[in-house]
């Protein structure tokens, strides 16, 4: 029986979305026959790793710490294989503004963004709005605030001493019009979920995690060209970046009446979310891999050197 070591919770602002997460996983990799402990990953993790000598570990981390190379570092020392991206492609990922530059480059479109303290952000509009405000190394939307084109004064929360979101942000043009998603599975794309917060406009961690906070309908309902681009640049996003395992890439598109017709990358999430609600799941599912499916999969996809 293959011992899976499943790491969740951890030290970042995403805690709860990552028990969640591992719990979820933990229960369908039992169900499937595997052998699972679930780890609550603190400082003392190595030690805790080298005791137990799983044959693989699972990584059901999110956010800093988890999805940034750090654990994944560790787990290359210890020479123990793990799923989701590696080292490099982890914290390239997680970082906003290096990320862009990558993936433009292989012709994927990005939003103009720019990166400065957030004291500088706050003191003023750093370009014209509508734009967005967002760290450039957390997930799970924390920290994201958007500015409207009628606020005469950028976010004044940006001068709070409790800011918890590190100093330094990226201010992005915001993009109206659809949020968009599309998970890529090894080497392939799978669907493309449009996503619709009820309730509000932007789809913050309530949306995201919250029971009946976003309505996902899948096959998103846009032309079928626009749903193949959506793949197509979501497979070079993950190759670009050097992805392995499964990410999700997230779009803006503008349709709108009279809207520019852009399709914008935002970001790509190499620790997609495995809770209920989550997207990840509901796209492998409509790919034809049930949940067990999908998380065998994954274990057995685990490595070192990823």
């Amino acid at each position: 029986m293959t011992h899976v070591a499943m790491l969740m919770g951890g030290l970042s602002a995403e805690r709860p979305v990552s028990l969640s997460s591992g719990n979820s996983c933990a229960d369908a990799l039992e169900a499937e026959g595997f052998g699972v402990t679930r780890i609550d990953v603190d400082r003392n993790i190595s030690s805790t790793l080298q005791q137990l000598k799983p044959d693989v570990v699972f990584n059901g981390l999110h956010g800093p710490y988890g999805e940034d190379g750090t654990i994944q570092g560790v787990l290359e020392y210890l020479e123990i294989p793990y799923t989701h991206s590696g080292v490099m492609a982890s914290a390239l990922a997680m970082d906003k503004e290096r990320s862009k530059t990558v993936v433009r480059r292989v012709g994927v479109a990005v939003a103009e963004a720019k990166v400065m303290h957030r004291l500088e952000a706050a003191e003023k509009h750093a370009m014209k709005p509508p734009y967005v405000v967002k760290p450039v190394n957390e997930g799970s939307s924390f920290g994201v605030l958007i500015v409207g084109e009628d606020r005469s004064k950028p976010p004044q929360e940006l001068y709070s001493d409790e800011w918890p979101y590190g100093d330094i942000v990226m201010v992005e043009r915001f993009v109206p019009g659809r949020e968009l998603t599309c998970a890529v599975m090894g080497d392939v794309a799978l669907g493309v979920t449009e996503i619709l917060p009820l309730g509000d406009t932007f789809y913050d961690y309530d949306a995201k995690y919250a029971e009946g906070g976003s309505k996902h309908v899948l096959p998103a309902e846009i032309l079928p060209n626009v749903y193949q681009k959506i793949q197509t640049l979501s497979l070079k996003a993950h190759q670009a970046i050097g992805c392995r395992g499964v990410t999700r890439s997230d779009f803006r598109l503008d349709d709108r009446v009279n809207g520019t017709g852009e399709l914008i990358w935002l970001e790509v999430n190499t620790q997609p979310g495995m809770t209920p609600t989550s997207l990840l799941p509901e796209l492998a599912e409509h790919a034809g891999h049930t949940f067990g499916e999908l998380l065998t999969w994954m274990v057995e996809d685990a490595s070192c050197r990823r």
